[in-house]
């Protein structure tokens, strides 16, 4: 009954900063919220309030607090947003409210493992001292990047993760189903990364192809270390010809695909058809871990392949029937934390459990809220309990 009443202490300046912000409208809030649009006019009109559970969905909706709404001051922006996320929406004005919450959430959680970090002792982590190749071209930044990473015959995307997060870079993957850990599918947005002197993350749209989630993740690499700034990437940013992007894509495909496995390409076989080029590359792909995409790119780059032939390839390619999705089965709900937020993450919130530093239900909260049942089984994987 107490929800029931309406609070009339509601600041109708917040949630209209909050609709500028997010790119809609009063009236498409009352429409995602399922408010009465007249109960939102009233409200921003100051002539009303909500009732508890109208202003919760406002402020899920938006991924805020209901005190945020309850504040009398005007919006700070510099204490709502870090410099990086304020980075990231300049880059990207229109991007979606939920990849908004997303990188919200990314960067609480950042904050979350820097300080179970300091609790458990910093020097138990792998520090990130990236090397100085901001001057370096993409191609000889790549060669050592490979040294650095100490990239082998293992080239699966959760091997190139690992060999990131061993550089003290958090590596974070959305979800493929529904939930508020995925960039929905029809989203153009691929990765973003936040630039951090002392714990940077790269977040990586989960995808059917694990060759373009490895592709993705070298590109943010790329950012992070020829330009040491944060980046959002979309699909088209993958091919533009301007800014940061043509180096951190060079970057990512010499790190995928170095000169000496490009060297065993032969141009004299390669078919007459498109239709053939996964092939005619499977050798190269399976060596690497690289998609046929970013062979074909760095033989363009070489001056190997005309751009029509690419071009082909993407219209084949555009038209073939993509496999259904294959949702996880939900008995493996316990493992999708470490799927999530990656081995660093999830080692650091089992420390700090096993420390005490943390409660039982804290370690849930930070583990995309496990059941307890589920939580107890991940731990048995790491600690052996």
């Amino acid at each position: 009954m107490m929800f029931m009443e309406r609070i009339e202490a509601i600041n109708p300046g917040r949630i209209e900063w909050c609709c500028f912000d997010a790119g809609i409208t009063v009236e498409q809030l009352a429409a995602a919220t399922k408010i009465a649009p007249a109960t939102l006019e009233r409200v921003m009109a100051g002539e009303s309030g909500l009732t508890y559970g109208q202003l919760s969905k406002v402020a899920d909706y938006f991924g805020r607090g209901v005190l945020f709404f309850l504040e009398p001051d005007p919006v700070d922006d510099a204490r709502v947003y870090t410099p990086q996320f304020r980075t990231l929406k300049n880059q990207k004005p229109l991007v979606s409210t939920k990849v908004r919450k997303l990188i919200e959430r990314v960067e609480r959680q950042r904050d979350v493992f820097v300080r179970l970090r300091e609790d458990l002792g910093d020097e138990s982590w792998p520090r990130f001292e990236p090397p100085n190749w901001q001057n370096l071209t993409p191609a000889v930044a790549a060669a050592r990047a490979r040294q650095w990473l100490g990239l082998t015959t293992q080239n699966s995307f959760e091997a190139h993760r690992a060999a990131v997060e061993a550089r003290g870079i958090l590596v974070f993957r959305t979800n493929g189903y529904a939930g508020k850990w995925q960039i929905e599918k029809a989203n153009p947005v691929l990765g973003f990364c936040i630039y951090d002197a002392r714990c940077p993350v790269i977040v990586v749209k989960k995808q059917d192809a694990l060759s373009r989630q490895s592709f993705t993740l070298f590109h943010e690499l790329g950012h992070l270390l020829l330009q040491r700034a944060s980046s959002i990437d979309e699909e088209n940013d993958f091919a533009a010809p301007v800014g940061n992007e043509p180096a951190a894509n060079a970057f990512a495909g010499r790190v995928l695909v170095p000169d000496a496995v490009l060297a065993t390409v032969h141009d004299a076989d390669r078919p007459a058809e498109v239709s053939e080029y996964d092939a005619w590359l499977s050798a190269q792909r399976l060596a690497t871990g690289a998609s046929t995409d970013v062979l074909l790119i760095r033989l363009i780059g070489e001056g190997r392949l005309p751009q029509a032939r690419y071009d082909e390839y993407q219209h084949w390619r555009s038209e073939q029937q993509p496999p259904p999705p294959v949702s996880p089965p939900r008995k493996y709900r316990y493992r999708e934390p470490k799927n999530v937020f990656g081995d660093s993450f999830v080692r650091a919130v089992f420390g700090a459990l096993t420390e005490r530093y943390i409660t039982l239900p804290r370690a849930s909260t930070y583990l995309d809220d496990l059941k307890i049942t589920d939580l107890r089984r991940l731990e048995h994987e790491y600690v052996g309990l």
